[in-house]
């Protein structure tokens, strides 16, 4: 891959963290080297204009699906009292601009009762757009669950990226987005708890660990019912992958805490899943069980092991 898109994730990761959001010159300089069509003679687009609200279209990979009502109500009132800090990102369109970066402060403006809008105008290809929506997303942690799951998914679909590379160019853990677009493997109806909010990553990544979707279910409606923590979901699913009933009490001797540490400490190393089990006299033999979530993955970890 080359070293512009290497630097890709980097620069906008400077773009678009919120220790700079007021920092409006240094913004405009961090977004020169990632645009492909921008140079020293166009740098004056990078000055702040005035744009009309109704002249702006949203962005069509906007990931974030869901909005805060009370939080776009007190960003209103911010608005009326001091107006807008930052300025939105949008892209020429012929008569109309398209929105890159912004919707939240573009939906919060037409909320408060303004006709226009400060804005960046910029240059981006179809790759730009979603990749820069998807960043700004992230990295001001907007995006639930789900929503980051799908955006990762119809990225790495519609570019036709391996995991890797859209690491790279995202600048995140090829691990983190293999977790994510796991998640879309449940069905709807637990989706929709995971973006509710009602069941966390953590739950969701042991409800995998399930391959009966009847049980994935009702372990699902457990987790919630009874508020499980991921520790007692990941002990239920142990369990019932033995033949128990969700909820039946299964007596086990608790695992020994510097196996529980080894574990962790090669989860970390490998980002995946370790799971160790000792056996035999004074627990001197066992097995260490390294889970992989697709042939990407097994290639990485296999690369890590040097095999």
């Amino acid at each position: 891959m080359s070293e512009s898109k290497k630097r890709l994730g980097k620069g906008l990761d400077a773009l678009f963290s919120s220790t700079r959001i007021q920092q409006l010159d240094q913004i405009t300089t961090q977004l020169t080297p990632i645009s492909m069509a921008r140079d020293k003679e166009n740098a004056g687009s990078s000055v702040i204009q005035s744009l009309p609200l109704e002249k702006i279209q949203r962005n069509p990979h906007q990931p974030r699906q869901s909005w805060d009502d009370r939080r776009l109500f007190e960003l209103a009132e911010s608005i009326k009292a001091n107006g807008l800090i930052q300025p939105i990102i949008v892209r020429p369109m012929g008569d109309f601009y398209q929105m890159i970066a912004g919707e939240r402060r573009f939906r919060a403006m037409r909320l408060a009762g303004k006709n226009t809008i400060p804005a960046i105008i910029r240059e981006a290809n179809e790759e730009q757009l979603l990749e820069w929506a998807l960043i700004e997303n992230i990295h001001r942690d907007d995006l639930n669950t789900i929503e980051r799951a799908r955006a990762y998914h119809n990225y790495l679909e519609r570019f036709s990226f391996t995991q890797q590379q859209a690491a790279q160019r995202l600048g995140e853990d090829r691990s983190t987005i293999a977790n994510y677009i796991r998640i879309l493997e449940l069905s709807d109806d637990i989706q929709d708890m995971i973006a509710a909010g009602q069941l966390s990553m953590g739950h969701a990544r042991a409800l995998l660990g399930l391959s009966d979707l009847r049980q994935r279910r009702q372990l699902a409606d457990m987790i919630v019912k009874d508020n499980l923590s991921v520790r007692q979901t990941e002990k239920q699913v142990q369990a019932m992958q033995r033949g128990h009933k969700p909820g039946q009490e299964v007596n086990k001797k608790l695992k020994n805490p510097h196996i529980l540490e080894l574990e962790s400490q090669m989860s970390r190393a490998l980002g995946t899943k370790v799971t160790i089990h000792s056996t035999g006299r004074k627990n001197q033999r066992g097995k260490i069980i390294i889970e992989f979530y697709s042939l990407d993955d097994f290639d990485r970890i296999k690369e890590l092991l040097q095999c």
